[in-house]
């Protein structure tokens, strides 16, 4: 079977603070209709990357591709409009605004408005709580309703490449699990999926492939069939 064409690619990145490295030189492809996995420990670099694709971290060296198209030095608000969605670590909602208020904000990073009424049916189809709570505060919504509200703000722009940070991060087991196959039917609408997050075991289970990141550098890369491999990815993670 051929490779998918690559939807997002990473060359060389670096990214660093006040000329400490970050994110060390990584290279990585998501091809269009994949979910490919970030985990490592804390601190490793995990977010730094997804800010350098957004063109909100500064990275020095490297470069970051969209279909081929350079996205380096773009601001993110560019970087958005061509097709890059992130949904950050915290969701980043407007707790003051109501959930159809918090949801129009992702038109603004949209090409088109053609289809928009579709994609927002569909939207509303996966997470049913964004349509039944619309005109409710966003501050009054649960953790995990507050996290679809975020996934969905971010998918009424149409990316071609979702970026999640931490999407389970405080959930119940049960939401997390209705989560990732929330994912998985993102993926099959053709939204490649860049997927960092702490719970390693799942999410190598569960995506196309997983690269492990500590120390900025990418260590390890395991598909779903290494899930078990503790031993592995707990080396990776020290090292």
């Amino acid at each position: 079977m051929s490779e998918p064409e690559a939807a997002l690619e990473l060359e060389g990145l670096e990214v660093a603070y006040r000329g400490v490295p970050a994110v060390r030189g990584i290279d990585l492809t998501v091809g269009r209709g994949e979910i490919v996995g970030l985990v490592g420990p804390n601190g490793a670099g995990k977010s730094s990357t997804l800010h350098a694709i957004m063109g909100a971290a500064p990275s020095p060296r490297g470069d970051v591709r969209l279909y081929g198209r350079s996205l380096r030095g773009l601001s993110p608000e560019r970087v958005a409009r061509l097709g890059v969605a992130l949904v950050p670590e915290g969701r980043h909602i407007y707790s003051s605004l109501t959930v159809e208020e918090n949801l129009r904000l992702g038109y603004a990073a949209r090409r088109s408005h053609d289809g928009l009424d579709e994609d927002v049916a569909w939207v509303h189809a996966l997470f049913p709580v964004v349509h039944e709570f619309e005109s409710r505060k966003a501050g009054a919504l649960s953790g995990g309703q507050q996290q679809q509200l975020a996934i969905a703000r971010a998918l009424v722009a149409k990316p071609d490449v979702l970026l999640l940070d931490e999407p389970s991060l405080g959930l119940a087991p049960t939401i997390v699990e209705r989560l990732f196959e929330t994912l998985g039917e993102i993926r099959d609408r053709g939204v490649s999926i860049l997927l960092v997050e702490q719970r390693a075991q799942l999410t190598i289970a569960f995506a196309d492939r997983t690269h492990v990141i500590a120390n900025g550098a990418l260590k390890l890369t395991l598909g779903p069939q290494d899930a078990g491999d503790t031993a592995r990815l707990t080396a990776a993670y020290l090292s």
